[in-house]
């Protein structure tokens, strides 16, 4: 079941919620269990046994983990819980993937190649994994409590808001909130307030986006234009980023009304002035989930330039193959780890001295040409798709052209989208609220929750059409 849907909304959302705050306080955390449950089970009911039995296994590591942590056998036992959770990913996400690299091979050498039966990938396991792991390894470090009964661990792995496609909550921030934690009438609103918010990212942006986009992308490369190459990842460089911080805009929102506090997971990405705070700012649940189980404990920067260098290849590397086991993900994360290092050196000096405007073309002519290998399906399609924008290659235009793509909602949106990728609406807001106050009494207040009904309004019209309604990360 998506969020963007008006199953969702209409139905499944008031239920929960009113459930919710009937039953007694005791009961919520029971309630909210089942209906991540269900949540889950909607569209992929034979992956729900798999991630029970994962959830039970997983809590019975975290006791065994508290009780040796300070043993000689400890590490041991850390060690045989995070290799349960990553032999489970690698079997559903990369089994297929191995295989098929490893019949490359064998093709090569002339032997017969391995079969393997294809292996469905449940949904979310990527997020559900990386939350059981911080769950072990929050224990460990003694961080956070265990949790002695098996409904509160299970909830906080599969707690709907973030079940499927994120952000990543770790244990440690989440782990008191598990146990009791206070819903208000003015937390209520700002998280609707910030579903809604989100909802139209979605709904009215990345979908919008997406239908010209996927038409590109789907052309083979003898269509392919240099215009028409730059409006399908343009569109995608929206796209992407409007339907990931909207699905994490509703998850917080979602959050807030039910009393958890999740940690914010974007901070507009796209006004960084280097790659560096790029990830700072973009998916930033998963680049500090990284930092602090990965590339702290493997010596971060604090070895010699070589060294902070392999670390970051080793993270960014990790990081490529998390989102998806293809070679144009693990392209993408290895480019990520290029520039990252590049921009430790005297390289990010000069890049200093630019000036702010030169500073944000660079960061985004770089994360553009990132997300060409990201949304390719293969690597000689995103070379050709390169080599399009580049100019060097073009193909003639017989199936689509520029304008065929560019209607009324398109243009719009890629008007709109450059704008509310900015910090520019809280920006203006700030600004009234330094104005005097007879000027601005209500004022704002008035006009947000005039848009925000018309959004909603909206969204509802588009989803009740039936609209293209994909969500990118619900595959990672």
């Amino acid at each position: 079941m998506v969020f963007s849907s008006t199953l969702f909304l209409f139905l499944a959302l008031p239920l929960i919620l009113g459930v919710y705050f009937v039953v007694p306080r005791a009961l919520r955390n029971a309630w909210l269990l089942l209906v991540s449950l269900v949540f889950y089970a909607w569209g992929e009911p034979g992956f729900a046994p798999i991630m029970t039995a994962s959830i039970a296994v997983n809590h019975g590591f975290g006791l065994w983990i508290d009780r040796t942590r300070r043993a000689r056998h400890g590490r041991l036992v850390l060690g045989l819980a995070l290799a349960t959770n990553l032999g489970l990913l690698g079997v559903y996400k990369y089994a297929n993937f191995f295989v098929a690299n490893t019949n490359t091979l064998r093709a090569f050498a002339g032997s017969a190649p391995l079969e393997i039966a294809p292996i469905a990938l449940p949904i979310g396991i990527s997020f559900f994994t990386f939350h059981a792991m911080s769950y072990l390894i929050d224990i460990w470090r003694d961080v956070a409590v265990v949790q002695r009964g098996v409904v509160n661990t299970a909830l906080y792995l599969l707690l709907f808001p973030q079940l499927v496609a994120g952000p990543i909550i770790r244990y440690h921030d989440i782990a008191d909130q598990l146990l009791a934690r206070r819903v208000d009438a003015d937390g209520f609103a700002e998280g609707w307030r910030r579903f809604i918010l989100g909802l139209g990212k979605k709904v009215l942006l990345a979908n919008t986006l997406a239908a010209p986009c996927d038409r590109i992308f789907a052309l083979p490369n003898t269509e392919l234009t240099p215009g028409l190459a730059w409006l399908g990842i343009l569109a995608y460089t929206g796209q992407i980023y409007f339907d990931f911080s909207g699905y994490s805009d509703m998850a917080i929102g979602l959050g807030r009304m039910f009393g958890f506090v999740f940690k914010e997971n974007f901070r507009w990405p796209y006004v960084a002035r280097d790659v560096r705070e790029f990830w700072q700012r973009w998916h930033i649940s998963l680049s500090t989930w990284f930092r602090d189980y990965l590339y702290i404990p493997l010596g971060g920067n604090r070895g010699s330039a070589a060294r902070t260098a392999s670390n970051l290849f080793t993270v960014f590397f990790l990081c490529g193959l998390w989102h998806g086991a293809s070679w144009t993900f693990v392209v993408w994360g290895l480019y990520h780890g290029a520039l990252l290092s590049l921009e430790r050196t005297r390289f990010a000096a000069w890049v200093q001295a630019l000036p702010r405007v030169a500073r944000h073309a660079y960061t985004l002519v770089l994360v553009v040409i990132g997300w060409v290998f990201f949304r390719a399906e293969t690597l000689t399609q995103a070379v050709a798709f390169l080599g399009n924008m580049s100019g060097v290659s073009s193909g003639s235009a017989r199936l689509l052209t520029v304008p065929m793509l560019l209607q009324r909602d398109v243009l719009l949106a890629l008007v709109a989208a450059p704008i509310l990728a900015t910090p520019l609406v809280p920006w203006l807001h700030a600004r009234l609220d330094r104005a005097p106050r007879v000027m601005t009494e209500g004022l704002f207040e008035g006009a947000a929750a005039v848009g925000l009904l018309a959004v909603l309004c909206l969204c509802a019209v588009m989803l009740a059409a039936g609209t293209h309604n994909p969500f990118i990360y619900f595959r990672f």
